[in-house]
């Protein structure tokens, strides 16, 4: 029999975690990850808030951008995931995109994490804005150099979805995942590579074919080893695409026609046409007349993004 003193302790300590709002699944316990808040405004009646905290999967300090609309004071809300482009910070999402009107319109908690590490010190990761800092395309890196802290693929799919989980409140089972460029290459295989984990997903101006680009063979090259090129299918939305065999997913991919990234092959968007058709996989492209690679193109197409995973939401 427990005695009353200890009783009213366990009351008591069980009533804190939940005023505190961290009341979470046991298992997650050994998990719990402290954040710390950097900067917090209202915005569309929820608030827009940065965050910072020890990655355990990317071995520095990561920050996250976190638009809360109001609807998780009271209950879980659907949780849809940005993945930025080459050079980007969590700020370009969180200054430009112009998403938080739509996050509020639809009760969504939007959450922007930074694109690469940050801090690291390996000698070479300063040296190009397309290779290194501001471009950990995803993938968790094999070659020596790199594989202790380049590891983005599992950062965005497991590390910050938990984090994420134990924070905030989310509906873990409503999640959705966009991007643009290599953000939007990032989401595409995020989604393939992990059929159920995302109710649906989209893309701005994504690199579809990474292992036929400039950019895809650089990065592919320096992480995961030139004479690899077998492994470099498991990070290429057109392959994985072909032999994606889960649940119902439709990919909604807006391309401007103005984009200079697109004319010097860098984009491939005929490639990802072709692969769906082939594995099946519905996609709707979407090409804009007179529009670049800018977040001016990706501001003025965002609400039907938001739309898109809406609908997928509710079904």
């Amino acid at each position: 029999m427990i005695h009353p003193f200890i009783a009213l302790q366990q009351c008591l300590s069980r009533a804190f975690k939940l005023l505190l709002g961290i009341q979470r699944n046991p298992a997650h316990f050994s998990t719990m990850v402290s954040i710390t808040e950097e900067s917090s405004n209202k915005s569309f009646g929820g608030w827009q808030k940065v965050y910072s905290h020890d990655s355990k999967e990317l071995g520095c300090r990561m920050k996250f951008g976190v638009f809360i609309p109001s609807e998780a004071e009271t209950g879980p809300v659907p949780v849809v995931y940005w993945l930025s482009g080459l050079t980007c910070t969590e700020q370009n999402f969180v200054t430009k995109a112009g998403a938080q009107q739509y996050a509020a319109k639809h009760g969504f908690l939007v959450v922007a994490p930074d694109t690469s590490p940050r801090g690291c010190n390996i000698e070479g990761e300063e040296d190009s804005w397309d290779f290194g800092t501001g471009a950990g395309f995803y993938v968790d890196a094999t070659e020596e150099k790199w594989k202790k802290n380049y590891r983005m693929y599992s950062y965005i799919t497991q590390e910050l979805p938990a984090i994420i989980t134990e924070n905030f409140k989310v509906a873990s089972d409503k999640a959705a995942i966009m991007g643009h460029s290599m953000g939007g290459h990032g989401a595409l295989i995020c989604a393939l590579k992990n059929p159920g984990q995302y109710k649906s997903v989209s893309a701005f101006s994504p690199i579809c074919n990474p292992i036929n680009c400039p950019w895809g063979v650089k990065a592919f090259s320096g992480y995961l080893g030139a004479d690899k090129k077998d492994s470099w299918k498991e990070y290429d939305a057109c392959e994985l695409v072909k032999k994606y065999n889960g649940p119902p997913l439709e990919i909604l991919v807006d391309q401007g026609k103005a984009d200079n990234f697109l004319t010097q092959g860098q984009l491939l968007p005929d490639a990802l046409v072709t692969s769906c058709a082939a594995g099946g996989v519905p996609l709707i492209m979407r090409m804009q007349e007179e529009y670049d690679h800018s977040y001016y193109f990706i501001s003025s197409f965002m609400g039907d993004h938001f739309d898109h995973h809406a609908k997928f939401f509710k079904s």
